[in-house]
């Protein structure tokens, strides 16, 4: 009779993850969306601490399963993803990243979001906290012929 020992997964060795720095998350990033196909958040979720909290205007999300969960729902809602690092800086453990990111849905032509995140990293280098800000709904609806100027006006009407 044979005896097979199974190893712990926590046991295995992980290859090393080069830090983060504004070069690779410039890289990340720009493959995070890719120019055919659906998009791809495998090479970087390595990067994302266990306990991430993830804000936007849409949501807040705690933990990575979550996290991954969303990028899972987003990759089956969109057609096509593209990612444009205009700017970004790091200072200490933060990082600013200015962004365009075109989106396109099934049925919609694409948009461009227009956003910028800031990134915290934790003591091991992991990004730890992410909040994403950009005007969905503006960024969205400028894209429909006639409304986004209807959009416009009540906005500057009501709030500027």
């Amino acid at each position: 009779m044979e005896i097979i020992e199974f190893t712990d997964p926590v046991d295995q060795e992980i290859p090393a993850k080069k830090p983060l720095t504004i070069e690779l998350i410039k890289e990340l990033w720009s493959k995070t969306y890719n120019t055919e196909g659906k998009p791809d958040w495998s090479h970087i979720l390595p990067y994302y601490a266990a306990d991430i909290y993830f804000r936007d205007t849409i949501q807040g999300i705690h933990g990575i399963e979550e996290f991954t969960a969303m990028t899972e729902r987003l990759t089956t809602r969109s057609k096509d993803l593209k990612m444009n690092i205009v700017n970004a800086f790091m200072e200490g453990n933060i990082v600013f990243m200015e962004w365009e990111m075109t989106l396109s849905f099934k049925k919609y032509p694409s948009s461009i979001l227009y956003g910028v995140s800031r990134l915290t990293l934790n003591a091991e280098g992991l990004i730890s906290e992410q909040r994403d800000y950009y005007d969905l709904w503006g960024d969205i609806f400028d894209n429909i012929p006639r409304f986004g100027k209807i959009y416009r006006r009540f906005v500057k009407k009501k709030f500027g």
